[in-house]
């Protein structure tokens, strides 16, 4: 039995920002079209009693009180992407992870097997380094894939809020770096090491999926943002829908903005901090791991005050007959049946899946190239980052203020960017046919590290932001979840199919930059019809029919019962003893 509720309770409010969808296309609790459909117009009192309902059978975040965002908890998530910035997961464990490849193997058509040197051919258990490195990123990418898909969707449900997700993850990637402490770069332990490469990366893209997740919720509820929601529902002269959206958009974008820079900062002061220990180690064997170790420690000193200041903010009540290992699945299913009411949202999620696994698999076959290049230097490495860090914060801040001074869209700075992620893999392409340039020397490196900190560090902070306003509010972890699992689905593909490239072209790297300009240049194109205000008005119409839906589900009756009780004032279901007063 379900208590009553009372009128006076607070109330999700429908209205230019959050309007009453039309339930007419929604599917009903025994798969049939809702016979009825809510006008536009509505009237308020109908509009409150769907309301009511929702809140009492928790089929929104609205049904608890959701707290305002302070600013310690904003600078807290701030300083937790500082020290998840990449540096250990991504750039000095694959750098160890290859020179252990490198150690183990032998130079091919050798007799007896001559060991490798940085610089030669070099195969390791019938496959050569590149070769193995590629076949590890996509076997991370496979096990993301089903990971995202499982728990992408945590997130959405529950009083937790998805926040156990990001802690455990968080965990296992601080075990994983810390255990690089007992492989060597010489010792040629390559199984362990590619174990841990596995751990970390998987586990670091996990971080990044449920992070991102949480910033449209911070920014539904900073304090400017709810004043002009509040003065919206107030009636202010001035303050339309549109305003509504705006001031949401902007603030997204800020967030995002600012802590893509946080990131940056964070890379470039680890980077500097191991220059402590790089600089008067240079040539010990335990140099690079004491690196990563400072580097991990880094992440946890700013990294744990996000789970002590962070707020709860629940999300509706779990789905009966679900659970939090199945609702992933099942939410994914309903996600891809209902895509063509998704049109934008979708065909953002295939421009990003194109564009992710062009970029994500140009930027493993460069650090190939470049660690061969600088010989898996931790010093050099430093260097490059460095140059790139630096670059990343110019670059991230300047962006923002032009976009928030000139009022530029979104979309219009992310197509801007990715420009440059086809520009890449044609720099690299050039060097099929000439040694003189097309990443042959070591000063291409650092231009490579210059533009790509100009041009894709802004990628990463719009990539996000068009995904947030792509996303129907309540459904943050899912799409996010999708968002990530598009990132790390698409790039099963890449790896894989440049890795047969390089395999069949006796081990020349650079014969992927081919397929990976015709990859990027495809994304580049389909995200140019995305039309992102469209994308946002469907998102909000899905988002209000699955709250009746479930409304529905949660009291054993049809949408049309639901939608007819709210239209005529009366008791939502007699025999469920639920009431409306």
């Amino acid at each position: 039995m379900v208590a009553a509720v009372s009128s006076s309770s607070s109330q999700t409010t429908y209205g230019a920002c959050h309007p009453v969808p039309s339930t007419a296309s929604a599917t009903t609790t025994m798969g049939k079209p809702a016979a009825d459909a809510l006008p536009d117009d509505v009237d308020p009192a109908v509009a409150a009693n769907l309301a009511r309902y929702e809140r009492l059978f928790a089929a929104t975040e609205d049904a608890y009180p959701q707290p305002t965002t302070t600013r310690r908890e904003l600078w807290s998530y701030y300083l937790y992407y500082n020290g998840d910035n990449g540096v250990g997961p991504l750039s000095y464990s694959q750098a160890l992870f290859q020179s252990t490849l490198t150690a183990a193997g032998h130079v091919p058509g050798t007799s007896p097997p001559a060991k490798c040197s940085a610089s030669s051919a070099c195969v390791v258990a019938g496959r050569s380094v590149a070769g193995m490195v590629l076949l590890a990123n996509g076997v991370c990418f496979a096990a993301m894939t089903v990971l995202f898909i499982t728990l992408g969707s945590v997130a959405d449900y529950g009083k937790s809020g998805g926040r156990w997700m990001l802690a455990v993850c968080t965990a296992v990637c601080w075990a994983c770096q810390f255990g690089f402490m007992g492989v060597r770069a010489s010792g040629g332990r390559w199984g362990a090491a590619m174990a841990l490469f596995c751990g970390s990366f998987v586990s670091y893209g996990a971080t990044l999926v449920f992070y991102a997740a949480v910033f449209p919720r911070l920014a539904r509820y900073m304090p400017e943002v709810r004043k002009v929601r509040g003065e919206f529902e107030e009636g202010v002269e001035g303050v339309t829908r549109e305003r509504c959206e705006e001031v949401e958009s902007l603030e997204r974008s800020h967030i995002s903005s600012v802590s893509t820079a946080h990131s940056n900062v964070g890379y470039l002061c680890t980077l500097a901090l191991n220059l402590s220990v790089l600089l008067p180690l240079e040539g010990h064997e335990y140099a690079n791991n004491l690196a990563l170790l400072l580097t991990t420690v880094y992440w946890v000193v700013l990294g744990l005050p996000w789970f002590v200041l962070q707020q709860p903010r629940p999300g509706p009540r779990l789905p009966a007959g679900s659970s939090y290992f199945t609702i992933g699945w099942k939410q994914a299913a309903l996600a891809l049946r209902e895509s063509m009411r998704l049109p934008q949202t979708f065909l953002y999620l295939i421009a990003y899946f194109l564009l992710s696994d062009g970029l994500n698999t140009t930027g493993t076959l460069v650090s190939i190239v470049q660690n061969q290049q600088i010989e898996f230097s931790f010093l050099a490495l430093t260097y490059l980052g460095l140059t790139q860090a630096v670059c990343s914060i110019a670059s991230t801040l300047g962006c923002w203020y032009l976009q928030r001074y000139f009022k530029i869209s979104s979309k219009a700075m992310f197509v801007f960017t990715n420009v440059f992620s086809v520009v890449i893999p044609v720099w690299g392409m050039v060097g099929l046919w000439t040694d003189k340039i097309g990443l042959h020397n070591r000063w291409e490196f650092y231009a490579y590290n210059v533009v790509f900190g100009l041009t894709q560090a802004p990628y990463y902070a719009y990539a996000q932001t068009m995904m947030s306003e792509l996303t129907p509010r309540g459904y943050e972890g899912l799409f996010f979840g999708l968002f990530g699992l598009t990132n790390r689905a698409s790039s099963i593909i890449g790896p894989n199919v440049v890795q047969a490239i390089v395999e069949s072209a006796d081990g020349n790297t650079w014969m992927g930059f081919p397929f990976l300009v015709a990859l990027c240049g495809a994304a580049a194109v389909t995200v140019w019809f995305v039309d992102v205000e469209k994308g946002r008005d469907d998102g909000r119409q899905w988002a209000e029919k699955r709250k009746v839906v479930m409304v529905a589900r949660a009291v054993g009756v049809e949408a049309d019962e639901v939608v007819n009780s709210a239209r005529e004032g009366r008791n939502l279901g007699e025999s469920t003893g639920v009431e409306v007063s």
